[in-house]
């Protein structure tokens, strides 16, 4: 088998939903599998996943493991020559597997692999590719120097700020919502350390890929969804594993003095609060107005009484990507993917295309009875059922 994608759920029901259903579609000319590892979640993503995946490979968890436990658990049932450690709050393209698998048969000593991953209003997520966060590096990161100075090696490595988002380069650290490597290379690191329950663990994977003589690389040929806000609600709790993850992996990799532990742990609290603070809602204009992109007007009737305005319907055209006439400009609009009749991979290009014009964006899974997305990288997203 060449490929396991392990999907770690955590009451995220309806994004765990359409990730399996782009994950599906990735793999139709792949030898692989699905395994979906459940932490005890109470929204109904187990019923979810039983009724509607019931071929899926499920691992339900009685508690709630963390990250790299519920990760290490799904890797030691896979069967594939690669493992793809995958967030549930992801959307990837139809050909994303086939391009990474192949980028990495190429290459000698291959490490991890990363992707150019999105938010759910298209704009690229710097933390697709970064480097080691040595003290100096946070330091640049938590004091925002690497924003002041990107073109600087000195200042801009945090995010690998020397790689064009468009480029594909070996870079230090790879981000867990989406790493593919080989599940040969996953044993003999022993996975994620089980003793770091969140936020530093993807950190520590990737620095220990390095330890061990691979190079990873961000592989930006293929562009993936990631939702972001739906991983984890920034609160206290966040902050305060936070901080004590970054402290670990200080003590860990670098057996820095206790004078730099401290400023490490005081900077580590600062960046959490900052990060808190993003985590509040955000607050975008409702939409007045709606788009929806399909290959029939069929849906228009059923949206425009659900949702109470008015719904104009267009085929989606990658080569124009010019939104319908009919729109009134200065209004709020929101684009609908119908996703029974516009791939997955049309529906990112879209998002990412259609960015900074102030547009909002929904996807419809196909069989599905609900609208899906976030306007937003830091808070939660949005579910609106159309049955």
């Amino acid at each position: 088998m060449q490929l396991s994608v392990i999907i770690l759920n955590y009451n995220v029901r309806y994004f765990l939903e359409l990730c399996v259903l782009s994950v599906q579609s990735a793999l139709t000319n792949i030898e692989s599998e699905i395994i979906v590892v459940d932490n005890n979640s109470t929204d109904g993503s187990v019923e979810m996943m039983k009724m509607r995946f019931p071929t899926i490979k499920l691992i339900e968890n009685n508690e709630n493991l963390g990250f790299p436990k519920g990760n290490n658990k799904g890797v030691a049932q896979a069967k594939g020559n690669y493992v793809c450690i995958l967030n549930p709050d992801t959307v990837v393209a139809e050909d994303t597997f086939l391009k990474v698998l192949s980028f990495a048969e190429r290459q000698k000593n291959v490490g991890i692999i990363g992707v150019k991953l999105i938010d759910g209003s298209g704009n690229f997520l710097p933390e697709s590719k970064r480097g080691v966060p040595t003290p100096w590096v946070a330091f640049t990161k938590m004091t925002a120097l690497y924003k002041l100075f990107p073109n600087s090696r000195v200042f801009n490595q945090y995010y690998a700020q020397h790689v064009a988002q468009d480029k594909t380069a070996e870079v230090s650290i790879l981000v867990g919502a989406f790493m593919v490597l080989k599940r040969d290379l996953y044993i003999e690191l022993k996975g994620f350390d089980e003793d770091c329950f969140m936020y530093s663990d993807d950190i520590d994977l990737s620095y220990r890929a390095l330890l061990l003589g691979k190079s990873n690389y961000y592989f930006a040929d293929t562009t993936v969804i990631h939702y972001k806000g739906e991983s984890t609600i920034k609160d206290l709790v966040y902050r305060t594993r936070f901080e004590e993850a970054m402290t670990y992996f200080y003590k860990k990799h670098f057996k820095t003095a206790i004078f730099l532990l401290r400023f490490m742990k005081l900077g580590a609290f600062l960046f959490s609060f900052v990060k808190k603070n993003q985590g509040q809602a955000f607050v975008k204009e409702k939409p007045e107005q709606y788009l929806l992109y399909a290959s029939t007007d069929e849906l228009v009737n059923k949206l425009q009484t659900k949702l109470q305005k008015k719904v104009t319907f267009d085929v989606f055209d990658t080569e124009k990507m010019v939104i319908s006439s009919k729109i009134k400009s200065k209004l709020p609009t929101e684009i609908l993917f119908d996703n029974a009749s516009v791939s997955f991979k049309e529906i990112i290009f879209g998002l990412h295309s259609m960015r900074s014009r102030g547009l909002s964006f929904k996807i419809i899974p196909r069989n599905s009875a609900f609208l899906i997305g976030s306007n937003d990288s830091n808070g939660r997203g949005t579910v609106i059922k159309i049955d």
